[in-house]
């Protein structure tokens, strides 16, 4: 069934503004122009539509969203009050989806490592993005996307990260995008590619965070291109405001040999939706994602997840959890696609999530499409509460109430916190497991 084609209307006029400004001619112009005529025939999605039948966009699309300027009061202010702990490595800083190069610092690279804004390349190169046309905007498809088509037309800025063929970058690279409302909502839409040359290593974080009591929409789409035997480990943190809306798309294409590893972390907004689409388009690939998300209050986090297994001799790994408390809800949606030829495929898919009180709820659809014979695929689902023996057993040990829902709550998330390879992320979400909930089953 067809997307019923609501809320775009007040983005034609916003679409002409643009074209007044932006440059109209050559790859870039062509490919804003069909993103744009594909959102304005999708529409918003609806809970018609089977991958959006749990999640409600209402308050998205009635929100009279405007596209960001100038962040509310100084830049310097908003992202100082947001600032997640430093990674130890080069960082760009957006304010609104706007680059920042005052407030950013992308010094210490190696050579043969390039990290900039995508406005500042399409105003210092020849040809200005023309040059990234063979990645930008082919790995995010935007033909049954409404919210990667509404990116993709308005593309103007965001963080582009190139990196040589057998480069190791041995610090991460943070890209920080604070968002900020004053007086009217404002949306942002970063974009971001990541092109790893062969046997190349990187590793990125997204930090998303934002303030204030007015609504803003996030809109970003994150494009990853992993050449042939290169390692990329990518890392969303969402700490969007109570108020905030947030919409994350990751598009990644996996070459012979390559190996991508994700890990996203929601803590916040009030609509959060992530979603995730992994090709491994190169036999012995290797693809793992993984997820961690925190929700109370009246909060939805909305996880989607496709792995495409399209050559064979490839492994994926996926594993989800979710805290839920008060009245909040979550989504998880998970497929593994192999393809006919995909022969040998090692496939293992995991959600498991831990509801804190009688009113939070979650819904999970693990899926598998297979068409080849001689694989190895697993899925599961589990959704529970805390052991009421375990609880009885640290409470006779003298911990309070409170200190023993800590502790199993962290004993839940222990072995995803493993796997983060980032101390600055893994001390944020410590406190974050420690402080962002307060495990009282109140919500």
């Amino acid at each position: 069934m067809p997307q019923i084609a609501i809320g775009a209307d007040s983005y034609a006029a916003q679409f002409a503004a643009l074209k007044g400004t932006a440059p109209t001619a050559g790859p870039l112009g062509s490919l804003r122009d069909d993103a744009f005529r594909c959102f304005d025939r999708l529409g918003f999605p609806t809970t018609r539509l089977e991958e959006w039948r749990f999640t409600n966009i209402a308050p998205i699309v009635d929100t009279p969203f405007q596209a960001a300027g100038a962040a509310a009061g100084s830049g310097r202010e908003v992202v100082d009050a947001l600032r997640p702990p430093g990674s130890g490595g080069p960082e760009l800083v957006f304010v609104n989806g706007r680059f920042a190069p005052e407030l950013s610092d992308a010094s210490g690279l190696p050579p043969g490592v390039r990290v900039r804004s995508l406005a500042a390349m399409a105003d210092t190169e020849p040809g200005g993005l023309d040059a990234l046309a063979p990645h930008l905007g082919r790995l995010a498809r935007f033909e049954r996307l409404a919210f990667t088509a509404l990116n993709t037309a308005f593309l103007a800025d965001g963080a582009v990260i190139e990196i040589d063929g057998g480069v190791v970058v041995d610090r991460p690279v943070h890209l920080f995008f604070a968002s900020s409302s004053d007086a009217a909502p404002v949306l942002s839409q970063p974009r971001v590619l990541v092109v790893a040359g062969a046997s190349s290593e990187v590793r990125v974080v997204e930090s998303h965070a934002g303030a204030g009591d007015v609504p803003y929409l996030s809109n970003t789409v994150t494009e990853v291109s992993v050449a042939e035997n290169a390692v990329v480990d990518h890392y969303t943190v969402v700490r969007e405001a109570a108020a905030a809306y947030h919409v994350g798309s990751l598009a990644v294409r996996i070459g012979r040999a390559g190996n991508f590893s994700s890990h996203t972390i929601t803590a916040g907004g009030a609509i959060v939706r992530n979603e995730a689409g992994v090709v491994l388009g190169g036999e012995g690939g290797e693809c793992t994602l993984n997820g961690l998300y925190l929700a109370n209050g009246r909060q939805l986090v909305d996880n989607q997840t496709t792995i495409d297994h399209a050559m064979p001799h490839c492994d994926s790994h996926e594993l989800y959890k979710g805290i839920l408390d008060g009245r909040s809800r979550a989504v998880f949606n998970g497929k593994i696609i192999v393809r006919l030829d995909a022969q040998k495929t090692d496939a293992k898919q995991s959600n498991k999530a831990l509801l804190l009180s009688e009113d939070a709820q979650i819904t999970t659809k693990p899926q598998l499409e297979i068409f080849a014979d001689d694989v190895k695929c697993t899925h599961g689902a589990t959704v529970g509460q805390l052991d009421a023996d375990a609880m009885f057993y640290l409470r006779s040990r003298a911990l309070s109430e409170a200190q023993a829902r800590q502790l199993l709550i962290h004993a839940f998330a222990a072995d995803l916190l493993g796997h983060i390879k980032v101390e600055a992320i893994r001390r944020q979400l410590d406190a974050l497991l420690l402080e962002r909930l307060p495990m009282n089953g109140s919500g």
